[in-house]
């Protein structure tokens, strides 16, 4: 029990010397301890499914968990331990803006991944929506590339066909009037094969050979068409079954399921938001903690100790500036005095040559004289 104590209270952040002077605050840093451990754990478990669902590696997860976890532990110890209990809610609340934007921050990062993790079922079976919407975009995309030019070939043959189909109409309505010449259901209404009938067989013989000729013109340009247009059709078949049809479920694929999901149910949306205000409240409980709850005799013994050493510093560095405010007059003065006799010296030395310089030059002037 003493470790698991000893174990919660480092993780507050708590200096020990001083709650060991002040136990009625114990309880206090045990709760905010536990709430940045769970903290970190609930991190561990976020940071390694959000990593297996990428590498699907159980190795790599748990690392990486570990290290994710780690990390936001150490930061949330630090955000709550660096947080000091001062006169006022407002200042407190101002000083503690910083750690609280912080600390929402971190517990959207951390809920995110445990939110795919809770709507997993839900969201397995959204991605199979999404992957078959992904792979009719794919496979509309890749027709849509062969589309005009199978529209062309097709419109091309369509018009040689019905220009066959004209010849053919031609044809069958002139036989029809030389059968209805020879038996007298039509034309003259006399049965016979006379110059009438051999007219009108004359111009379905004609009809028919035009026919024959447009048939042996076009029909070859008719069949490379439509040649042309089952080439196309087949690699648009080959193409879309050589499309990639792997795992569709990433990170990026499942936050876009449950975000579609949010979309469509209430229920859904409001039971995300509510998993993310929970990992808020969490994240932030060790915060509020400190920022409502009274001031503590342990926080007066830190507020004492901190002043000690301000104070104490203070002295000390106001102690070496006048130490050195003098050691600088000192030497100032000094070097000013040192300055000044030794300009009056050697201005005496000057003088003294000067003197001696004119009395050599005035003594053969005064013989000439």
């Amino acid at each position: 029990m003493s470790s698991t104590k000893d174990f919660f209270l480092f993780c507050s952040g708590v200096d020990r010397t001083t709650l060991d002077q002040v136990p009625s605050d114990e309880n206090k840093y045990l709760g905010i301890g536990g709430t940045i451990f769970f903290t970190g754990v609930l991190a561990f478990f976020s940071a390694a499914y959000a990593c297996y669902t990428i590498f699907d590696s159980y190795l790599l997860a748990t690392a990486f968990g570990v290290i994710w976890g780690l990390m936001i532990f150490n930061l949330d110890r630090y955000i709550v331990s660096s947080m000091k209990s001062d006169r006022g809610f407002f200042k407190n609340f101002l000083l503690a803006t910083p750690r609280i934007a912080m600390a929402v921050l971190l517990a959207l990062v951390i809920s995110k991944p445990l939110e795919l993790k809770i709507f997993e079922k839900e969201i397995d079976a959204e991605l199979i929506v999404m992957e078959q919407e992904t792979y009719k975009e794919q496979e509309d995309r890749i027709q849509a590339r062969y589309t005009d030019l199978i529209n062309t070939n097709v419109a091309e043959a369509n018009e040689w066909k019905s220009v066959i189909a004209e010849k053919t109409a031609a044809r069958d309505a002139a036989d029809a009037a030389a059968l209805a010449e020879a038996d007298g259901s039509g034309g003259s209404g006399i049965r016979n094969m006379g110059p009438i009938y051999r007219a009108k067989r004359a111009i379905a013989d004609e009809a028919q050979a035009e026919l024959d000729a447009t048939t042996a013109q076009l029909q070859p340009q008719i069949d490379e068409k439509t040649s042309r247009v089952a080439e196309l059709r087949a690699t648009i078949a080959e193409e879309v079954t050589a499309l990639d049809r792997g795992t569709y479920g990433g990170m990026a694929a499942r936050i876009e399921a449950l975000e579609r999901l949010s979309r469509r149910s209430e229920a859904v949306q409001l039971a995300v938001l509510f998993v993310t205000l929970l990992f808020i409240a969490i994240e932030t409980a060790p915060i509020f903690t400190k920022l409502i709850a009274p001031r503590s005799p342990y926080d007066y013994l830190m507020a004492e100790h901190e002043q000690r050493y301000a104070v104490t510093a203070e002295e000390s560095m106001t102690e070496r500036a006048g130490k050195l405010k003098n050691r600088i007059r000192y030497q100032t003065e000094v070097g000013v005095y040192q300055t000044t006799a030794d300009i009056t010296a050697k201005k005496v030395e000057i003088d003294q040559k000067l003197r001696r310089y004119r009395e050599e030059l005035g003594e053969p002037g005064l013989g000439m004289g």
